[in-house]
């Protein structure tokens, strides 16, 4: 089997074609390009062609692009009935509230530090951290947050360019307190007519709550088109919860 070359990035480099990524002959498939920087212009470059980084500790920048890539169509979005009585429990109770980007170093701390089944460690190491806290500052990465008796109880956070939405990571201190947050992105994206989260890589969980697996090829060419569409405001009303519950909460 022939190794095929992986290219090196120099800080501002172009990122590689998605299409030239290690295919599944590869000991590493999705890996597209190694070294770069993590500053907001090489992030905001690398998400709008749909490519990621993702490494550990003691590692070099390693940028991806998945073949097949695992999306959550918002229409396919599966609200199972305990879900469902999960998420129409919370917003009924004046003690439970979502808010968007209220505390988003704690968010991705908090996801940073949560352990995953069969990993000895996190890919959210701190030169992540601080990438995205300044992804966040200009505008890009944002938090999804579940309160429950003003304390934060779970949530994820994503990166939005134009109505393209990459979801990154969830945390929960409170069952289902990050299904609740995910519920509010959906109920959030189908009001601001986004069609599509992309969750990466293929998980039983995503799976469970409709997520599905497309072509990279199909995944970038959607994203090319919604990267460039004007971006939504980013906040979050009770009404919006109307888009994925079965029955309306007042306005």
């Amino acid at each position: 089997m022939k190794t095929m070359h992986l290219p090196w990035l120099q800080p501002g480099d172009p990122f590689p074609d998605p299409a030239e990524a290690w295919d599944q002959r590869q000991p590493a498939p999705g890996l597209l390009a190694a070294g770069g920087a993590l500053d907001v212009e090489s992030l905001q470059r690398a998400y709008a062609r749909g490519i990621f980084p993702w490494f550990s500790e003691g590692q070099p920048i390693l940028w991806w692009s998945t073949d097949p890539r695992m999306v959550l169509y918002t229409n396919e979005f599966r609200l199972h009935r305990s879900l469902r009585k999960t998420v129409a429990k919370f917003v009924a109770d004046p003690r439970c509230e979502i808010r968007f980007d209220s505390d988003f170093d704690a968010v991705i701390r908090a996801c940073a530090s949560s352990q995953r089944p069969g990993q000895s460690g996190t890919w959210i190491v701190p030169a992540m951290v601080a990438a995205y806290q300044a992804f966040h500052r200009a505008g890009f990465a944002h938090s999804v947050e579940t309160w429950i008796d003003g304390q934060l109880a779970g949530g994820l956070y994503c990166v939005v360019i134009g109505r393209a939405v990459f979801g990154e990571s969830m945390f929960t201190r409170v069952p289902d307190a990050s299904k609740i947050a995910l519920g509010a992105l959906v109920a959030w994206c189908r009001q601001a007519q986004v069609g599509v989260i992309d969750c990466q890589q293929n998980t039983r969980h995503l799976a469970s709550l409709g997520a599905r697996e497309i072509p990279r090829s199909e995944f970038v060419q959607q994203v090319s088109v919604q990267a460039r569409r004007r971006g939504a405001p980013w906040h979050f009303e009770p009404v919006y919860w109307n888009a994925v519950l079965p029955h309306p909460t007042p306005a």
